[in-house]
C-alpha cells in the first residue's frame, strides 16, 4: 500500500525558494579579487542567479551539459551554485591548483561547455585554451571596468554577461535525481575520478549537516567556510547556511591569510569557521604573533587532514574555541562523521577526552560505515580492531563519472572502500588510524602514521609533522618522522624523537627524523606522502 503523503521532489531550486521567501535579507560577505569585501544578501544572490539562469541559455547551455568553475569562495560563484544547477545544467567545480594536465583532462572527460574563471586564472585558460575540445564559451568573473585584456576567442564579462537579462528566470521542476554538480577527485594515483551529485544526494546532505550533532547550524549563525567552494562543495555549506537561515562569509582567494581570516571573524561576528588544518596554523600564528582576539568564534570544524590535538588546545584554551573533527571525502558529497562528546564524556580526564576527540567521530543519520579484515568479514565495533573502512548511505557516490562498465566504488553488497584504514570503538567514534596506501607495516605489523604526526606536533620544536615508511632489511618499513620547525627554532632532535616514550608502544617509535623548510601539500591541502617518499627513497639513515 502507497502512502498518502506528498511526494515533492527534494532539488536544489527549493533550497533556493525556501531562503528566498525566509532569509532574502541574511547577509553574504565576500572577499573577493576586484572590488574588495563585497556586502550581498541571499535574496541579491537568487536575484543574480536568476540572470545566471538566462545567461546560460544565451550560450547554448542546455539540460544535463556541464558548465565548469575554477573561482574562489565569493558571491559570485555562489550565483553559479544556484543558477547552474536549478536551471537543469550541472555545476563542474574544479580546483585551480592542479597541474595544468590535469586540468585539461578534467575538463575534457567532463566535456564542460562553458568556463567560469576568477580573473588570476586568466594565463592558466590562455595556456589550456586550444587542448580543450569541447568548451565555446570562457566567462571571466568580473566586471566591464576590471575585464583584462585577452586575445582568447568567446571571452565575456560575467557582469556584463549576467546584465542582459533581469526577467523572472521559468525554473523547470527537475526530478530529484537529476544531475546538479560534478567534482573530480585529486587523483594521486592515475587519472581523477568524477563524482556526479544529484539535488537530492545535495538536499539530504545539506539537512545532515544542519543537525544539532554535526555542524547545529542556525539563523544565529555566522559561517565561514575556509574549505573552498572547489572542493567537495565547500563541505555543503553553499546548500546548508541557506536552509539555516546562517550569515556566510567567503573568504575568497585569502584562505590562507590569518590576518584576513582575523579580520572577517572580528569584523563579521563569524561564529563557525570550517578548513583543514594548515588555514587554522596560519590564523593561530597570525594571533600569536599580534596579540589580536576572535572574540565570536565559538567552534571549528576541521577536517581534510587529521587535527593535531595541540591546534584544539590552543583554540580552546587560548581564544575559547572548541575544535570538532570531522571526515569525508569527494564521494561522500563529503559529509561521513563529526566529532561531538555525548553526554558524560566531558567528564572524563582531559587525557582520556582527548583521546576522544582526536578521533574523527560518529556518522550522522544517513550515513552506515563499517570496517572489514583482509578478507572482507566484519571487525568489532571495540576501539582496537582496525581494518578497511568502507560506507555506504544517502550521499554515498555509486558509481563514477563516465565509467560504465560496473567499475563504480561499491562491492557486491552495496558498500563503498574508502581506502582508510581505521577503529571504530564501542560508542560508533571512528578513528581513522591511516590511509591504505600510507600505513606503515613494521615486521608484519601496522603503525598508524598519523597517530604519531599528531604526538609529533605536541612537541614545542614541531610546527608540522608528517610520518612516512621507509624501506628496512630487517622490519621492511620502519618509520621516518619529517618535521618542519617554528620560526626562530633550533630544534632539539633527540628530545624530539624522545617525546613519544610512554606513549606508543616502543616499536612505533620512528628510529629517524628530518628537518625540512616545509612538507609538500597536495592541491586540497592534505600531506603529499607521495612527494616524501620520493624525495627520502634513497636517503640513508643511522
Amino acid at each position: 500500500m502507497r502512502g498518502g503523503m506528498m511526494s515533492t521532489p527534494l532539488t536544489i531550486t527549493e533550497i533556493m525558494r525556501f531562503a528566498t521567501r525566509l532569509y532574502r535579507d541574511t547577509e553574504v560577505i565576500s572577499v573577493t579579487a576586484d572590488e574588495g569585501v563585497h556586502r550581498s544578501t541571499y535574496g541579491t544572490v537568487f536575484k543574480r542567479a536568476n540572470q545566471v539562469a538566462h545567461a546560460l541559455g544565451r550560450l547554448g547551455v542546455e539540460s544535463s551539459d556541464r558548465v565548469a568553475t575554477l573561482a574562489w569562495n565569493d558571491h559570485r560563484h555562489l550565483e553559479l551554485y544556484y543558477g547552474v544547477s536549478c536551471s537543469g545544467a550541472v555545476l563542474h567545480t574544479i580546483n585551480p591548483r592542479l597541474f595544468s594536465e590535469q586540468l585539461a583532462y578534467i575538463i575534457n572527460h567532463a566535456d564542460d561547455r562553458v568556463v567560469f574563471f576568477d580573473p588570476m586564472f586568466l594565463p592558466l585558460i590562455e595556456e589550456l585554451s586550444d587542448k580543450l575540445s569541447s568548451v565555446s564559451h570562457f566567462v571571466v568573473l568580473t566586471s566591464k571596468n576590471k575585464m583584462p585584456e585577452s586575445s582568447l576567442l568567446n571571452l565575456h564579462c560575467y557582469e556584463d554577461l549576467i546584465s542582459q537579462d533581469c526577467s523572472p528566470y521559468p525554473w523547470p521542476e527537475l526530478e530529484e535525481t537529476t544531475a546538479s554538480a560534478l567534482c573530480y577527485t585529486s587523483g594521486t594515483t592515475g587519472n581523477p575520478k568524477g563524482v556526479l551529485y544529484d539535488h537530492r544526494s545535495t538536499v539530504l546532505h545539506a539537512y545532515g549537516s544542519c543537525m544539532a550533532n554535526v555542524l547545529g547550524l542556525s539563523h544565529d549563525d555566522v559561517v565561514m567556510p575556509v574549505v573552498p567552494m572547489f572542493h567537495v562543495n565547500a563541505w555543503g555549506t553553499p546548500y546548508s547556511c541557506p536552509i539555516a537561515g546562517s550569515k556566510i562569509v567567503l573568504p575568497g582567494p585569502k584562505m590562507a591569510d590569518g590576518e584576513t581570516l582575523q579580520s572577517l571573524i572580528e569584523n563579521e561576528g563569524v561564529t563557525i569557521a570550517l578548513g583543514v588544518p594548515t588555514v587554522w596554523l596560519a590564523l593561530l600564528a597570525y594571533l600569536k604573533e599580534t596579540g589580536k582576539s576572535i572574540d565570536t568564534l565559538n567552534r571549528t570544524v576541521v577536517g581534510g587532514s587529521a587535527c593535531p590535538i595541540s591546534i584544539m588546545e590552543e583554540f580552546e584554551k587560548l581564544h575559547g574555541v572548541y575544535t570538532h573533527h570531522g571526515w569525508g571525502m569527494t564521494e561522500m558529497s563529503p559529509l561521513g562523521a563529526v566529532n561531538r562528546l555525548i553526554p558524560g564524556m566531558e567528564k572524563l580526564e582531559e587525557s582520556d577526552r582527548n583521546e576522544v576527540r582526536a578521533k574523527q567521530g560518529r556518522t550522522p543519520f544517513g550515513v552506515d560505515m563499517k570496517i572489514v579484515d583482509s578478507d572482507g568479514k566484519d571487525l568489532p565495533n571495540d576501539g582496537v580492531a582496525f581494518g578497511d573502512l568502507k560506507v555506504r548511505g544517502w550521499w554515498v557516490a555509486d558509481g563514477y563519472y563516465g565509467e560504465d562498465d560496473n567499475s563504480g566504488p561499491q562491492d557486491e553488497a552495496g558498500w563503498f572502500s574508502t581506502g582508510d584504514v581505521a577503529t571504530i570503538d564501542e560508542y560508533g567514534f571512528l578513528g581513522i588510524t591511516d590511509r591504505t596506501k600510507d600505513v606503515i607495516k613494521s615486521g608484519g605489523e601496522w603503525i598508524s602514521s598519523i597517530e604519531l604526526e599528531n604526538l609529533a606536533v605536541a612537541h614545542p620544536h614541531v610546527a608540522e609533522a608528517a610520518v612516512i615508511g621507509i624501506s628496512d632489511k630487517k622490519w621492511g618499513e620502519r618509520p621516518h618522522l619529517v618535521v618542519v620547525c617554528p620560526e626562530g627554532i633550533t630544534p632539539d632532535e633527540a628530545s624530539i624523537l624522545a617525546s613519544f616514550k610512554g606513549k606508543v608502544a616502543d616499536w612505533w617509535i620512528p628510529d629517524s627524523l628530518s628537518v625540512v623548510d616545509s612538507i609538500p601539500h597536495t592541491a586540497t591541502g592534505k600531506i603529499s606522502k607521495a612527494i616524501l617518499r620520493k624525495q627520502f627513497a634513497s636517503a640513508v639513515f643511522k
